[in-house]
């Protein structure tokens, strides 16, 4: 077998929403690189929120991030979409009177009206474990490098504000907690697709692993699309493979049924 690509999310998928990343899949990444795959992470997260040494620790030879807004192998950024400033500009003053919990994300921080969250949990957690990444959004207007947002939208119907910006992003809802807007015509998919492109991967040598609506367009993309067994359904009912769950050595098994190890 030839040398393969395979990208992987991480909530829900890598780790657990207490970062706990079960031992098995820790043992798949060393076999998957003594066999000379390429691993990449594949992430709506921006490299300003991916910190975490444990996670590095498991080998990548490269990263998607931002929903395909930012692209970079062996630690060389060979990608990067950052919204336009007059776009941000308009969508925050037209964000402004709705109050919404808005987080901005780009590749050194995120900026947080912190006022806004309140005693939010995800907040919490955000200064937890990245405070030195944290930055005040309203301070901050005239300098922001930013690829997307994530507004929190529990307890609040917005899907008719948020109509309102798509001619400029996609909106994707996570439920009923928060929702991302990634600038229009980018995703997972078109970060693989890029990344492969500049690699030179070939398609029928792609694998991805997910479990969330921000994955969908990436298991449908690749040739091999896997679903964790913990996903959501509307995931897994395009998926190529569902594996078991997370803490059920579900990246291990898919692996093994391909034959990656």
């Amino acid at each position: 077998m030839g040398r393969k690509a395979i990208f992987f999310d991480i909530d829900g998928t890598i780790w657990d929403e207490k970062f706990q990343i079960p031992e098995s899949t820790k043992q798949a990444f060393q076999m998957l690189k003594e066999r000379g795959h390429l691993t990449f992470l594949c992430t709506g997260r921006t490299m300003s929120y991916i910190r975490d040494e444990h996670l590095f620790a498991l080998g990548f030879d490269g990263i998607v991030a931002g929903c395909g807004t930012y692209i970079e192998k062996d630690g060389e950024i060979i990608f990067y979409k950052k919204i336009e400033p007059e776009i941000l500009h308009k969508t925050l003053e037209f964000l402004k009177p709705y109050h919404y919990p808005v987080i901005l994300e780009g590749r050194e921080y995120l900026y947080v009206d912190a006022e806004a969250f309140g005693d939010d949990s995800f907040l919490q957690v955000l200064q937890d474990t990245i405070p030195e990444q944290l930055m005040p959004l309203w301070e901050n207007e005239k300098c922001l490098e930013v690829s997307k947002l994530s507004i929190d939208i529990r307890g609040r119907e917005c899907r008719e504000v948020l109509k309102q910006l798509s001619d400029d992003f996609d909106v994707i809802y996570h439920g009923m907690d928060f929702v991302e807007l990634v600038p229009r015509d980018f995703s997972k998919a078109t970060g693989i697709a890029c990344a492969c492109e500049k690699l030179g991967i070939a398609h029928e040598d792609t694998y991805a692993f997910g479990d969330s609506m921000n994955d969908y367009e990436m298991i449908h993309y690749v040739k091999n699309g896997i679903v964790m067994g913990n996903g959501l359904d509307e995931v897994k009912a395009i998926a190529d493979y569902v594996t078991s769950g997370l803490h059920e050595d579900g990246i291990y098994n898919a692996l093994r049924y391909y034959a990656l190890i």
